[in-house]
Order: structure tokens, then C-alpha cells, then sequence
């Protein structure tokens, strides 16, 4: 039976993947970005787009790199909620 206890736990679980897979993509690009905006402000150089190619090539590549990964760790879950459905039902 879905009691309020199981379903927190669910939504904890669900949270902490998402977040997973949020900082996974997410931080390889803010790393770049940091570090492309240190080396224009040490070259005074202030171009707003320079920034953006690099920060899409290192998400494309962590996409590249991770994505399998990911997809593998997302259907795992799903699969988990799956089987549990049953017992959570009746």
C-alpha cells in the first residue's frame, strides 16, 4: 500500500537522480565557462559568445561520454518503480 512514507521515499529517490544526472551535465560546462571567463579577463578580452562554443562542446561531450550511462542508470529506476508498483498498489 502507498503510504505517505513510501511515497517520500520515492520522490527522495527520483529527486537524487535527477540531481545526479543534472550535476553530470551540468558542471563540465560551468567549469568551462569559469575558465574561458578567467582567460578573457585576463586578455581583456570581452566577448559575450566566445564563451558559449566552448561550454556546448564540453556538454556535448559529457553527453557523449556519459549518455549511455545515464540512459542505463534511468531505465535501472524504472524499472525498480515498475516492479514496485505492484506492491504498491494493492
Amino acid at each position: 500500500m502507498l503510504t505517505p512514507e513510501v511515497a517520500v521515499d520515492l520522490v527522495v529517490e527520483s529527486l537524487h537522480i535527477v540531481m545526479l544526472l543534472v550535476v553530470i551535465l551540468v558542471v563540465p560546462g560551468l567549469i568551462t565557462g569559469l575558465v574561458v571567463a578567467l582567460v578573457q579577463a585576463a586578455t581583456q578580452i570581452n566577448e559575450q559568445t566566445l564563451s558559449f562554443l566552448p561550454r556546448l562542446l564540453v556538454t556535448l561531450l559529457a553527453i557523449i561520454l556519459m549518455g549511455r550511462w545515464m540512459a542505463g542508470y534511468l531505465m535501472d529506476f524504472c524499472v525498480s518503480i515498475f516492479t514496485r508498483a505492484a506492491t504498491l498498489v494493492g
